[in-house]
């Protein structure tokens, strides 16, 4: 990576600079989604069971993991593995329940009370990767949300091991959020599943998890279908952005990079310096430690299409990386707090050199699945909120429907709406009409009726 001075980069240079790596087979992709998703609608499990054996090379007897298969998880990981899960997911619920939604009612004018309320999403589907790399740590991260949002149905989907098992670290992360309904299923077709429901897979009505290209692709298409499912947000590949400045530790920034190059070739990383000799030091790190990586292969092609940035002040570092609005943004700097102020766009942000982004992958308590690719400027990350949706509820009473209500009858007329003025109009002319023809009470003589 040879580094680039920001300052010296014209506008189109800095704007092709920021360019994540193309994604050069999407009509590809796309096409052969498309055909996956058809499939799965019309031939059902029996789809389901023809992809898997073409792409995890397996042949299911049982889509779904039985009550032996977790009695088998449970028993295959040690004591201190359950204790690592556990701790894991015991800050990540401590962190997601304090993210609970909070009930509102206010009047908004003599009368008019308005409400907001959550209700959980019906049913949910998760989707946790399992490929090269199982992530029992996604599982975690759906499924404790879901477990806080009490979604009354909860389907986990995560692709099978040549011999039809399920990683064991998965399938004790969904037993310790009360997931029981997993499915041995992957890719696209698992996407499919989910969305339309298959005579083993229930349909559910919002899908969550990252996954690859197909799995992404699938997701969007399924969401564009009124009879498919919404998705949770544009989750493709890894990214992290470190902002280092020349008293950083070279080695930590080089680990912090390498820990996302090596999830795919398709990954990308972005290092903001502000001196070449600093980063010279960072890649003479990066080399250092690729020697021993088990994934060296995969970081290596990653790394041929990162980036390295000096920036001359805090300013231009700020704002390479408001940006590019990266996945993960590291800070490690001098007085991370005071630069994290003029941060704008980031999906998590981690802040000084002990904090790195591996914390959040796992066990900090804030949820890993984040926008990519520069969807940071617009969509969050995955939190409480997203296995929920809110409703909006209203009431007038009879003061408040005469005092509003020629309001309404105005504005409605203005828009050539007449029936909306007319809903108006009748209920103000009984409320009239009632109080015209009332009969007065009688009064006592000492004031009483």
């Amino acid at each position: 990576m040879k580094p680039l001075p920001w300052k010296k980069l014209s506008p189109a240079a800095r704007t092709a600079a920021l360019q994540r790596p193309a994604q050069a087979a999407q009509p590809a992709v796309a096409a052969a989604v498309r055909a996956i998703v058809a499939a799965v609608r019309r031939e059902g499990d029996a789809a389901l069971r023809r992809l898997t054996k073409k792409f995890d090379g397996v042949t299911l007897r049982s889509l779904r993991v039985t009550e032996a298969e977790f009695a088998a998880a449970e028993s295959a990981l040690g004591r201190a593995d359950k204790a690592a899960l556990r701790t894991a997911y015991l800050n990540l619920h401590t962190f997601h329940a304090a993210q609970r939604f909070h009930d509102l009612r206010i009047e908004t004018s003599p009368g008019i009370v308005c409400e907001k309320t959550a209700r959980p999403i019906g049913r949910v589907g998760l989707y946790v990767p399992g490929g090269s790399a199982p992530l029992p740590s996604t599982a975690l991260m759906l499924g404790v949300p879901s477990q806080l949002a009490h979604n009354p149905g909860r389907v986990l989907c995560t692709p099978p091991d040549k011999t039809g098992a399920i990683n064991p670290w998965i399938l004790c992360a969904a037993r310790l959020c009360g997931i029981t309904a997993v499915y041995k299923l992957g890719g696209a077709q698992a996407i499919a599943a989910m969305a339309y429901g298959t005579a083993s897979v229930p349909k559910c009505d919002k899908l969550f998890g990252p996954g690859n290209a197909f799995v992404t692709e699938a997701k969007l298409q399924v969401s564009r279908d009124a009879a498919g499912a919404a998705f949770d947000l544009p989750a493709g590949p890894s990214e992290v952005l470190v902002i280092a400045d020349n008293r950083a530790n070279p080695a930590f920034v080089a680990a912090d990079l390498l820990s996302q190059a090596e999830h795919g070739p398709d990954s990308q990383v972005v290092l903001v310096a502000f001196s070449k000799k600093f980063a010279a030091r960072v890649q003479a790190a990066l080399a250092t430690q690729l020697a021993t990586l088990p994934r060296a292969a995969i970081a290596r092609r990653a790394l041929e299409r990162s980036r390295i940035f000096l920036a001359a002040s805090r300013d231009e570092a700020v704002e390479i990386a408001n940006r590019y609005a990266p996945e993960h943004l590291i800070l490690q700097v001098a007085r991370p707090r005071g630069l994290l102020a003029d941060i704008t766009t980031a999906g998590s942000v981690f802040l000084g050199d002990l904090t790195p982004e591996s914390l959040g992958d796992y066990a900090s308590g804030t949820n890993h699945v984040l926008p990519t690719y520069g969807w940071a400027r617009a969509c969050s990350g995955l939190g409480l909120s997203d296995f929920q949706r809110t409703m909006t509820v209203q009431t007038a009473g009879p003061a408040g429907l005469q005092k509003l209500g020629p309001v309404v009858e105005r504005l409605a007329l203005a828009e050539g709406l007449a029936a909306h003025q007319r809903a108006v109009k009748i209920r103000l002319d009984l409320l009239a009409a009632g109080r015209a023809s009332r009969p007065r009470r009688a009064v006592s003589n000492n004031g009483s009726s």
